[in-house]
C-alpha cells in the first residue's frame, strides 16, 4: 500500500482549536481547588498509577490542592491502558459520586481516566463497549455528558493536550478473543485544564523522564514537517523544541533544579500547542514507527522513538522530492549555520539521546527481531498517522524496512 501526496503545502489553512485552561509553575495544584470551584465542580476522582498513588511526593500535593473537593482515588492504572481497566474505574467514580475526573501521572493515566470519562457518560455493558471496539477499533464517543477531565502530567510523553486517547483490551480482562489495540477521538475529550508543576516532574524516577522525554520531543520534531502544519503551529513548535532541546541537555549534563524542569515543561506544552485539533493531529512518520514497534511486547514507545528518529529524519532529509524542513528543524536546533543542515539535525537529536542516556539500536532492547522487520514496516506503512507525513513521501514497505534496518 502506498499514499500520494502533494509536492508542496498548501499556504492555505483552517486553524481550530480548543485548549484547555493552562496552570504553570511551582505549586501550581494548590490552586486545584480554586480551579473546580471556577467550574462549579465540587467531587474530585483522582485517577493514577499504583506507584503514584502509593508517593506522598507525589499525590500528597495534589489531595492537598484539592481540599475538601476530594472524593476519592482510583489508583490502578497501568502502562497497557486496558478498558477492563476503565470499567472499574467507571465504577470507583460512581462510588465517589464525583463529577470531575482528575489525572495525576503519565499518559496512561490520562488515556484510562478519558475511557472512563466516556464509559460514565452513557450505560453501556462492559460487553457492549468490548463487542465495539474489537469490530471498529473505537468506542463511540457520546454527544454529551462526558465529565470534564483536569490532568497533572509527572512525565514528558506530552499526552495533555488532546483531544485523542489510546486504550487495549485483553481476553483475560474484558470480552475479547485477541489483543486488541485502537483509541478514541472527539473534541469532547480535550481536558478542560492541565497543571504543570515543575516539583511533581522533579519526583519521577530519572530513567522514566528520559525513556518519555523523546516522545515529546518528537511531537515538536513531527508539526513542523507535517503536512498540515500551520504558521500557528510553527510558532509554537520551534519555540518548544528550542526549549526542550535546552532542557534536555542541562537534564543530560546532571542539572535538576527548579529552572531546567520548567525549562522543559515550558517546551512541552508548546509542541503540544495545536497539535491535537478536532479532526487532525500533526504527528505523523516517528509515531507510526512508534505504533509498529510496540505493537507486540514491552518495547516502550519514547524508547523506540529514541532509537529511530535520527534514522527517520535521514530517511526524509535524503528522499527526492520531499519537503521535510530541514532549515526550520536546523534553526530550531540551533544549528541553522550548518553548512550541511539535514547532517546537522540528525546529529543534533542524536546528541540529545544521547544526553538523556537513551538506547540508540533496536538490537539492545527488548523490541521485534530483523525477522519481523516486514509486518513492522507494513504497520508503520498503515498507520494513520502516515497521512500526516511530509508532503511528497511516497513511502514503500521496503524503505521503511531500510530505517528500521538502519536503527538495528
Amino acid at each position: 500500500m502506498t499514499r500520494s501526496r502533494t509536492e508542496e503545502r498548501d499556504a492555505a489553512f483552517r486553524f481550530e482549536y480548543l485548549p484547555p485552561t493552562i496552570r504553570f509553575g511551582q505549586n501550581c495544584v494548590d490552586d486545584l481547588e480554586r480551579e473546580l470551584e471556577r467550574r462549579e465542580l465540587e467531587r474530585a476522582l483522582i485517577v493514577c498509577g499504583s506507584t503514584v498513588g502509593d508517593t506522598p511526593g507525589v499525590i500528597d500535593p495534589v489531595r492537598e490542592g484539592l481540599g475538601d473537593r476530594l472524593a476519592g482515588v482510583f489508583d490502578e492504572t497501568t502502562p497497557k491502558k486496558r478498558l477492563a481497566t476503565a470499567v472499574d474505574g467507571r465504577e470507583a467514580l460512581e462510588d465517589a459520586d464525583a463529577d470531575v475526573l482528575v489525572t495525576l501521572g503519565g499518559g496512561s493515566s490520562l488515556d484510562v481516566a478519558t475511557v472512563i470519562s466516556v464509559l460514565a457518560a452513557g450505560d453501556r455493558s462492559h460487553e457492549d463497549v468490548a463487542a465495539e471496539f474489537a469490530d471498529r477499533g473505537t468506542i463511540s464517543v457520546p454527544d454529551e455528558g462526558l465529565l470534564p477531565i483536569v490532568t497533572i502530567p509527572t512525565t514528558l510523553a506530552g499526552a495533555d493536550l488532546s483531544m485523542v486517547a489510546g486504550v487495549t483490551a485483553a481476553p483475560d480482562s474484558s470480552p475479547v478473543d485477541a489483543e486488541l489495540g485502537g483509541g478514541i477521538s472527539d473534541p469532547g475529550l480535550m481536558p478542560a485544564a492541565a497543571f504543570y508543576d515543575p516539583d511533581l516532574v522533579a519526583t519521577t524516577p530519572e530513567s522514566i523522564l528520559a525513556g518519555s522525554a523523546m516522545n515529546g520531543f518528537d511531537k515538536g520534531v513531527e508539526t513542523l514537517y507535517a503536512a498540515n502544519a500551520t504558521p500557528i503551529t510553527d510558532a509554537t513548535a520551534r519555540h518548544g523544541i528550542e526549549n526542550l532541546a535546552d532542557g534536555f541537555r542541562a537534564f543530560g549534563d546532571g542539572d535538576r533544579d527548579t529552572e531546567t524542569f520548567e525549562t522543559i515543561l515550558e517546551g512541552l506544552v508548546l509542541v503540544q500547542y495545536g497539535m491535537s485539533r478536532p479532526g487532525e493531529t500533526t504527528v505523523s512518520i516517528v509515531h507510526a514507527f512508534g505504533h509498529g514497534l510496540t505493537r507486540t511486547g514491552d518495547l516502550q514507545q519514547g524508547i523506540a522513538h529514541a532509537i529511530v528518529v535520527p534514522h527517520v529524519l535521514e530517511y526524509l532529509f535524503e528522499a527526492d522530492g520531499v519537503d521535510a524542513r530541514a532549515g526550520t528543524l536546523a534553526s530550531a536546533l540551533g544549528v541553522g549555520e550548518a553548512a550541511d543542515r539535514p547532517a546537522a539535525v540528525v546529529e543534533a537529536v542524536a546528541e540529545i539521546r544521547d544526553a538523556l542516556g537513551l538506547p540508540s539500536r533496536l538490537r539492545d532492547v527488548d523490541g521485534p527481531e530483523r525477522s519481523e522487520f516486514t509486518a513492522v514496516a507494513q504497520a508503520v506503512l498503515d498507520d494513520a498517522f502516515m497521512a500526516n507525513a511530509p508532503p511528497g513521501l511516497d513511502p514503500t514497505v521496503a524503505e521503511l524496512e531500510g530505517v528500521l534496518e538502519a536503527a538495528w
